[in-house]
Parts: C-alpha cells; sequence; structure tokens
C-alpha cells in the first residue's frame, strides 16, 4: 500500500484506541452458526476497532472465501434507537412509541474489481441527542473530502448506528457461475433484507426505511413488504432515494467510503505465490477504465493456473473474454474472431501436470490398463528354488502445485 493511499483512507476511518482491539471479537462479523442472527458490537469503541480491521486489513473470515456469505458489520446499537423510554428531545416527554428511520444503498456494483459494498443508517427522528448531519446527500455527488468528513462523523456520532455487507469477488462470482445462476440483483435484495434483520433482531424499531432501488421500484418495495409482514415498516424504494433521503445518503457514505477503504487497502490472499503485475495500479476497476483494463491484461494467468486472484469477479464478460470462455476470447487472447477451432489455440492454455504423466504413461489406444500396469515382477529364491513374485510400482511423485502451496496430508480429523 503506498503512503498517498494509506493518507487517503486515514482521512475517512476512525483508528481505534489500542485498548478498543481487544473488544472487537472477528467472529462478530459473521452471522452466528447457531442461531443465523448477527452480532451487534457491544459499544462505539469495539465498532471503530471492527470497522478498522475490515477495511484497513481487509480481514476476510475464511468461510466467506469458500462459501456462505461475507462480512456483516453490525455498530453499536444507540440508546436513542432502542424502545426503552430515552427522552423525546422534541417534546420534553418520555417516549416508547415509534422506531427509527433507516436507509440502505449500494456502492461498487458495476466494476470488475474488487467488492459490491452494501450500507445502512439508521437513527431515531426525535430522540436523538445530537444534531444529525445536514450535509447529508448522493455519496457520488459529494466531493471526497467530503465523504470522509461525514463518514468519520456517522463512525462517531453516538445516535447514529450503521451496518456494512461486504460481498466479495469471490462470493460474486461463484454465486452468479452457478448452474442456476444467483444474479446480482437478487444478491442485492438480499444483502438489503439482511441488513434489516440484523437491525429488527437487535431489538430496534423501524417505522420507514428508504432503499435505492435495484429493478423496479414497486416490484422491490412489494417484496420487502412481504418479507416483513407483521412489523409496520414503512418501505420507501425509489430511484435516486439516496439524493432525496438523508438515512439513505449516510448509508450511501458508508458503502462507498467503505469500498473505497478495502480497495486501496487490499491484501492479496494468495501471496506469497502470487505478486500482482502493477501492483495497486488498476485504476477504479470498472472496465471501461484504461488503467483497469491493463492492470487485468497484464495479470491474466501470472498466477497459472487460476487465472485470476480473488480480486477479480470471475462472472464479468471481460474477465471471461480474457480467460478465453467467451466468443471474443480469442480476440482478446492475441488474435482471431473466436469463431473457429482454429482460434483456439491463441487462448491462454493450462497444461496440467498431471496430464502429463497421464500421456507419459498411456500406452496407447484408450485401453483398460491390464494389472501388469501396476506391478513389477522380480525373480527371487527362496529356499533353492526359484520363484518370480510381484510387486508394487511406486507411487507417482507428488505434484509440484502441493508443494508450492504448502499442502500437507491430513492424518486424522479432530
Amino acid at each position: 500500500m503506498t503512503a498517498d493511499k494509506a493518507v487517503s483512507f486515514e482521512d475517512s476511518v476512525d483508528s481505534p484506541d489500542d485498548s478498543s482491539s481487544s473488544l472487537f471479537d472477528p467472529a462478530s462479523l459473521l452471522p452466528s452458526p447457531t442461531t443465523g442472527k448477527s452480532t451487534p458490537q457491544p459499544n462505539r469503541s469495539a465498532t471503530k476497532a471492527a470497522l478498522h480491521a475490515l477495511l484497513s486489513d481487509t480481514i476476510r473470515p475464511s468461510p466467506c472465501n469458500v462459501f456462505g456469505s461475507g462480512p456483516l458489520l453490525v455498530s453499536n446499537i444507540p440508546q436513542s434507537a432502542r424502545p426503552d423510554g430515552i427522552i423525546d428531545t422534541k417534546n420534553d416527554t418520555s417516549s416508547t412509541s415509534g422506531g427509527v428511520i433507516m436507509g440502505i444503498d449500494e456502492a461498487g456494483r458495476g466494476p470488475a474489481l474488487g467488492p459490491m459494498t452494501y450500507g445502512a443508517a439508521y437513527w431515531h427522528p426525535t430522540k436523538s441527542q445530537q444534531p444529525i448531519p445536514p450535509d447529508f446527500n448522493d455519496s457520488k455527488q459529494l466531493s471526497a473530502e467530503k465523504r470522509q468528513v461525514l463518514f468519520r462523523q456517522i463512525q462517531s456520532h453516538d445516535d447514529i448506528g450503521f451496518v456494512l455487507r461486504v460481498i466479495h469477488a469471490s462470493e460474486i462470482s461463484r454465486n452468479m457461475m452457478r448452474k442456476t445462476p444467483y444474479n446480482l440483483n437478487a444478491m442485492s435484495h438480499d444483502c438489503a433484507m439482511e441488513m434489516i434483520w440484523a437491525v429488527l433482531h437487535a431489538g430496534v424499531t423501524i417505522d420507514t426505511c428508504y432503499v435505492d432501488t435495484v429493478g423496479m421500484p414497486d416490484a422491490y418495495r412489494q417484496k420487502l413488504e412481504r418479507v416483513f409482514e407483521g412489523y409496520n415498516i414503512n418501505f420507501v424504494v425509489e430511484k435516486k432515494a439516496d439524493a432525496k433521503y438523508a438515512p439513505c445518503s449516510a448509508a450511501s457514505v458508508v458503502a462507498k467510503e467503505s469500498r473505497d477503504a478495502i480497495v486501496q487497502n487490499w491484501k492479496w490472499s494468495e501471496m506469497p505465490n502470487f505478486i500482482p503485475q502493477s501492483g495497486h495500479e488498476f485504476g477504479s476497476g470498472y472496465p471501461s477504465d484504461p488503467k483497469c483494463v491493463q492492470w487485468m491484461k497484464s495479470n491474466c494467468n501470472v498466477d497459472r493456473p487460476f487465472g485470476f486472484p480473488d480480486f477479480v469477479r470471475f462472472s464479468w464478460g471481460p474477465t471471461k473474454k480474457l480467460l478465453g470462455e467467451g466468443p471474443d476470447a480469442a480476440a482478446a487472447a492475441g488474435g482471431g474472431d473466436g469463431g473457429s477451432n482454429n482460434d483456439r489455440g491463441k487462448r491462454p492454455i493450462i497444461k496440467w501436470e498431471a496430464d502429463e504423466d497421464d500421456e507419459s504413461n498411456n500406452d496407447g489406444g484408450g485401453k483398460q490398463s491390464s494389472m501388469q500396469s501396476f506391478v513389477v515382477t522380480k525373480k527371487v529364491e527362496d529356499n533353492g528354488k526359484k520363484a518370480v513374485v510381484m510387486q508394487p510400482k511406486r507411487k507417482k511423485p507428488r505434484l509440484a502445485i502441493f508443494n508450492e502451496m504448502g499442502v500437507s496430508k491430513v492424518a486424522a480429523f479432530a
């Protein structure tokens, strides 16, 4: 990570106190395996510690690298958001009625590189003890400096709760490349509902939830109303909701700033076996960005046979094209239009070590192997009598890839 990126990151994310790091439990970033519910952070210091670990260290709990959902950070629940008799600052009375207003938005939907992030922010409209910042707007319309200031205010504000869901490129890839694809719209809807459930399970009552739409607004709103029937939530689902409603704008800031920090501070899980060409010089990560295009071309099949690091969305068209999976693959790999068998030789070819062994040991014709192919005969003398015995052939040498990756045999399970 370069120095200028570090400065940009520290400008927008509060560093936790040394004492607060012990309050952060990494297991809280994944739903409980027994209840399926997410655990809110116990206080604001722990919230900052968890956020710093997630964004600065790009912490990825191991299950989300292979299966299941990615990290979900639920901040501590503001006291003013709890339905337990906090003073109504407008009417100066004890209030146990009404709920919070909540906003949901996403960032990083289109890039070929890095995660998509979903953010939620909420507060009580009358019981907040501190003024809510008046400058929330669509994060895309804010200057980088203003967005950083607002993100720090959200982290430090005692009356603003927030949720962050990180959908890493590896999760997007495996979902969209299933036999029955799990598309990005469905993932977006499910992430929004996951964050709403996290807040409800924490004991917070939601009065109104503003959502920046994905797909048709009316259909999305009706879907949310069906899922949360009985919770009396007023759902407002609109295009550009992040430019109209303050909670949705705050959620937009959380999502945008979080994605930018994760991308800037990305730690390559493939190291030391993979060192990217040009490092972090991949621009915005969008396929239309020349820096992104050049970075992807430079790093295609650098780490054979895996094609790209897990920072790349394998389900994206430009990625498939470079890897030789689409109709335009041959042109991307060095010429041709991808329409003939002659073009296949210009695409990246992976030669597997195991295949080479099979080819060298093949006795031709694809015939079924005989018993003699697995043993060697040896003449021995026993009590003056000569005999021929069969002994198993020596095992094939271990494939080099296992040694390179430090993979060892499992002798026993605990």
